[in-house]
């Protein structure tokens, strides 16, 4: 059975969507972007800082739906320009450990929402 998954330590949807649905041991989230949750504003700085926030966004959800980065199975990864691709990395990193990093995509995007730089789903299984 779908589960919708919603927490107040991410920012809320701006659109017609949740922040994540599980449906049985699975939880697919929608993407996130560097808006902080109390403001609802983008974070300040570049690459790093927003990669940073979005990670965070994610990593809230995740506890929310009774998971982790350690359950990460999938993330589709949308970049503005992908000569952020190694500054990005250096932050995803920090959330993954290389031996058990998720599998992932990706790609170059014209625009993504708020004219941020990154954006970022996931596909984990609860703990």
């Amino acid at each position: 059975m779908q589960q919708i998954i919603s927490t107040t330590k991410a920012p809320s949807a701006i659109g017609p969507y949740n922040q994540a649905v599980s449906f049985g041991e699975l939880i697919f989230t929608s993407g996130q972007i560097a808006l902080d949750a109390k403001k609802m504003e983008v974070v300040n700085g570049g690459i790093k800082e927003q990669t940073r926030q979005v990670m965070e966004n994610l990593k809230a959800i995740l506890e929310e739906a009774g998971s982790s980065f350690d359950n990460v199975i999938k993330t589709t990864c949308f970049l503005s320009d992908m000569e952020n691709f190694n500054a990005f990395n250096e932050v995803y990193g920090e959330y993954f450990q290389v031996l058990i990093a998720p599998a992932r995509s990706t790609v170059a995007v014209k625009t993504l929402p708020k004219n941020v730089l990154v954006e970022v789903e996931v596909i984990a299984f609860k703990n």
